[in-house]
């Protein structure tokens, strides 16, 4: 008898540290009950009904969270990544971008000391200059993320602000279409740096990240001189600046890759 309990003692601890299950740690079926509880929650923190609405039939897209339990492009080494990523064309393309909103560009270092070359290599890496954003339904990929186990704090966080967005006017959730993980507009911020750092650059009364240039690349200096850009200082690694890239991207192959792009734009190489 005593052995037998001893069994089961051993089994319920291994099933106490047995991991959960890698893929997705809630059941589907329930994805309703939790947006209706999340609709609660926002109502609670102040978000309007009309934007509350937004979120009505929004659906759980596993594919989603396939993509997100499945990213290997940092797997590449540095010389990998930045070789196909710093191309011809896009060294091309970036030369022109400087040169047709010079004008933009001057008051953008002028206001927040962010030269030209680091924005436009940012923009050039994020969405081939605005060309590639991406199609997919912002509000469904945030809440499919923040159902899900694996950064589900940080999720529902950015979900929330998605529905701030909305309510502050900024766009429309129709307009709300951007990468799989919920970033948005042509530098592809996520919506808790589009409420901090997003500016009305050219002064129509909206901040618009998706199709408003001056206001996108302002807002990608706003962005960067919010986490301690100097003025004047190197931005390659080793030196002040490269501190901050890292900010806009942890991976150190993809900051490397916007100080590579940003040098040789800058005529550096």
């Amino acid at each position: 008898m005593q052995s037998a309990i001893r069994f089961f003692v051993l089994i319920l601890c291994f099933m106490c540290f047995a991991p959960l299950h890698a893929a997705t740690c809630r059941d589907p079926a329930g994805f309703e009950a939790w947006l209706a509880s999340f609709k609660r929650e926002a109502a609670a923190q102040g978000i309007s009904e009309s934007a509350i609405s937004a979120l009505d039939g929004i659906a759980y897209d596993p594919s989603i969270v396939s993509k997100d339990h499945g990213q290997h492009v940092f797997r590449q080494s540095f010389e990998q990544f930045s070789a196909r990523m710093v191309n011809s064309y896009r060294l091309r393309k970036g030369a022109s971008l400087i040169k047709q909103y010079a004008s933009t560009f001057n008051r953008i270092e002028q206001t927040y000391g962010v030269p030209a070359a680091i924005i436009v290599a940012i923009w050039g890496l994020e969405t081939d200059f605005g060309a590639v954003n991406g199609d997919v339904p912002t509000l469904r990929a945030l809440a499919t993320l923040a159902y899900d186990c694996r950064r589900t704090d940080r999720f529902q966080a950015e979900f929330m602000d998605a529905l701030r967005l909305v309510q502050r006017g900024d766009l429309a959730p129709s307009a709300m279409r951007g990468a799989w993980a919920g970033e948005l507009g042509q530098t592809q911020f996520m919506p808790s740096s589009y409420l901090k750092y997003a500016v009305d650059f050219d002064g129509d009364g909206r901040r618009d990240l998706i199709h408003d240039v001056p206001d996108v690349l302002a807002s990608t200096a706003n962005y960067l001189k919010g986490y301690g850009w100097q003025r004047g200082a190197g931005w390659a690694p080793g030196q002040p600046n490269f501190a901050v890239i890292k900010e806009w991207n942890k991976a150190d192959v993809y900051s490397r890759t916007i100080a590579l792009f940003a040098t040789k734009l800058a005529g550096g190489e």
